[in-house]
């Protein structure tokens, strides 16, 4: 069996955010070992936005970690006592301006599985009601509707570089197609 062990856990950071802990596991063939492991104590989600042209709604900001300009779907974090669905009709209408009209899951998944419980339910949200400017000015420099064509070229160049907008995305163009859904 290659399952690790695990004998207990101390706490070196937290916040209302995020949460850094040493883990004591026994790794198969090497022994003991503390191990890093990164816990969000909330919900994180995304949204694929689509309107009836086959538009993508996305927001173009600047990331100050990786000092980069880029392309991104919607997302935020659930409030303590919020459903990740009700979480993400509220940023996509804080970040963007526009009101959802459906919320339908679409994919979840744990974005870095060997050091974190990072998991991500991600949404396609159609439907949209324009209700004004975004609300939350530090979240975008632009919001606009992007062809298809466009999103797969930002996907491919490095447009889009935000790992939970190129899952969200490349999951709704690929497998979520195939598959037959819409």
């Amino acid at each position: 069996m290659v399952e690790w062990r695990t004998f207990g856990r101390r706490q070196v950071y937290a916040s209302p955010w995020v949460e850094v802990w040493l883990q004591d596991v026994e790794v198969p063939g090497t022994g003991r070992i503390e191990h890093h492991v990164v816990h969000y104590p909330r919900a994180s989600t995304t949204a694929v936005v689509t309107n009836e042209a086959g538009e993508f709604l996305l927001i173009h900001r600047h990331r100050f970690i990786t000092g980069r300009w880029g392309w991104e779907v919607p997302a935020g974090w659930a409030d303590p006592g919020e459903a990740p669905a009700e979480a993400i009709a509220r940023e996509v209408e804080e970040e963007t301006g526009w009101r959802p009209g459906r919320v339908e899951p679409l994919t979840e998944y744990f974005a870095m599985a060997g050091i974190s419980d990072a998991h991500f339910r991600s949404f396609h949200v159609t439907g949209c009601t324009r209700v004004g400017e975004p609300q939350d000015v530090s979240e975008a420099a632009r919001v606009e509707w992007l062809p298809e064509k466009d999103v797969v070229a930002l996907l491919t160049d490095g447009g889009i570089s935000d790992g939970p907008s190129h899952a969200a995305l490349s999951y709704f163009l690929g497998p979520h197609r195939l598959a037959g859904r819409r």
